[in-house]
């Protein structure tokens, strides 16, 4: 059966099956030189526009030699524009321009970085890039024999040179410096590589350039970060130290619940400007940690040997990049840590403040027991006093009774009566009240 049919597939299996084609590498064969421009747009527009004003840079290019842009959902344009190839890539943050040119006649190295294709390059185009270029490299891809003495020291304006032998048949120098150019050289020399090699090789060496940079993005945000979480710091500890203090014989003293009060303000101040400071950096933190990852896959994957004299590129990146993403890292530990603690005193702070609240709700409670219990025995002072104006009362309507009972003939004697029932309406008024105290004291307990 044929899956010929549009219908019969996935809507997102044609996408996903190409996506691993997406970015090939460009096809070089030496000798060839190279300009790579990496441009990060974060600073200048919002994170939902970065794909729209990538697309319209090369959009211009495009339009400056009469080609075709490719759609806005592109990630990845190859054209050959006749003097040089382009190579154009869109990533997350940034997108890059690699051009190429194809050398005719053998150039030497000093040559072969002077005719560079960026030059063809409109300048007005290169001028609408002011403040956005992360990344701009210069690559020659010489063709070389192996006995070739490795003397390249005068290409390059640095004094420390790195080199190595890779993908057993290529071999790399640079300086990792950008020259009085603008651009940072790299020198590729194609010994015995194999087809499609040089390509893949250049390329590995500019992402490993690009991602470099874009690592090393981070290390600003952690310097700025260090005096802001130093202040925190201290003024955590000062607020700590506040919670118990120390009179002079050496008991501790709390504070008011108004001193905790406003020391449970400052601690949410505390809370809040950590707070901000994670929002600010974690995004970057963690996106350099990503580019230091593939910075050292793709080291990885060039299988370097060392050339005898200098570091290798693993080595260099060891020790320079190293230490940098160590920095962002334990910076975003102590964000972490700091923010923790400050959590945990915030904690501490309100469990004395509810613990207060409860020993005065308490005290209330007691204050309005011994008001309910003096009203109480208030009431028992009083309870003879409404024992004998009940009787009383009792006693005069049956007197009224009585009399009325003798009017119509009946062998009464109401003064007598009244004077027998005085004792007995006052023993049962009084164990009338009584049973009603003890049903309510019930009911309530």
């Amino acid at each position: 059966m044929s899956l010929v049919y549009a219908s019969l597939n996935h809507p997102q299996r044609v996408p996903l099956a190409a996506e691993a084609h997406s970015r090939p590498f460009l096809q070089l064969s030496a000798p060839e030189s190279l300009s790579h421009l990496a441009v990060y747009l974060r600073d200048q527009v919002e994170a939902n526009q970065h794909g729209i004003v990538q697309h319209g840079l090369l959009r211009e290019l495009c339009k400056h030699f009469g080609v075709s842009a490719p759609g806005i959902e592109a990630k990845h344009f190859f054209h050959d524009f006749g003097g040089f190839r382009l190579k154009w890539e869109c990533h997350t943050e940034f997108a890059t321009y690699t051009f190429s040119q194809r050398h005719e006649r053998t150039l030497s190295i000093e040559q072969a970085f002077a005719e560079v294709p960026l030059h063809q390059v409109p300048q007005q185009w290169l001028l609408a890039l002011q403040g956005q270029v992360m990344v701009a490299a210069h690559v020659v891809l010489e063709k070389a024999a192996a006995d070739t003495p490795p003397v390249f020291s005068e290409y390059f304006e640095g004094k420390l040179l790195t080199s190595s032998k890779v993908l057993q048949g290529g071999e790399i120098w640079t300086d990792f410096l950008i020259q009085a150019d603008g651009f940072s050289r790299f020198l590729v020399r194609d010994i015995d590589l194999r087809d499609m090699q040089g390509g893949r090789l250049v390329q590995r060496i500019l992402e490993i350039e690009t991602y470099r940079m874009m690592a090393l993005l981070g290390l600003p945000q952690a310097q700025q970060a260090v005096p802001a979480l130093n202040a925190i710091e201290s003024d955590l500890a000062t607020l700590t130290a506040a919670m118990v203090e120390v009179d002079d014989g050496g008991h501790s003293v709390h504070p008011t619940p108004a001193d905790d009060e406003q020391i449970l303000q400052r601690i949410t101040g505390l809370a809040a400007r950590i707070e901000k400071i994670s929002l600010q950096n974690s995004y970057r933190f963690s996106a350099s940690q990503a580019y230091f990852r593939l910075v050292k896959a793709r080291i990885e994957e060039l299988r370097e040997t060392r050339v005898e004299g200098v570091p290798t590129i693993g080595e260099f990146m060891e020790r320079r990049l190293a230490p940098a993403m160590d920095t962002c890292t334990s910076v975003a530990r102590r964000q972490e840590a700091l923010a923790e603690r400050i959590a945990h005193t915030n904690d501490l702070l309100r469990t004395r403040i509810g613990i207060v609240q409860e020993q005065q709700n308490r005290q209330i409670l007691e204050s309005m027991n011994a008001r309910a219990a003096q009203q109480f025995r208030l009431q028992q002072a009083v309870e003879g006093l409404s024992v004998a104006a009940i009787s009383y009362y009792t006693v005069g309507l049956l007197g009224h009774v009585g009399s009325a009972l003798k009017e119509l003939g009946l062998p009464i004697n109401p003064e007598l009566a009244t004077g027998i029932l005085v004792p007995v309406c006052a023993g049962l008024v009084w164990l009338s009240l009584r049973q009603l105290h003890k049903r309510v004291h019930s009911s309530a307990h």
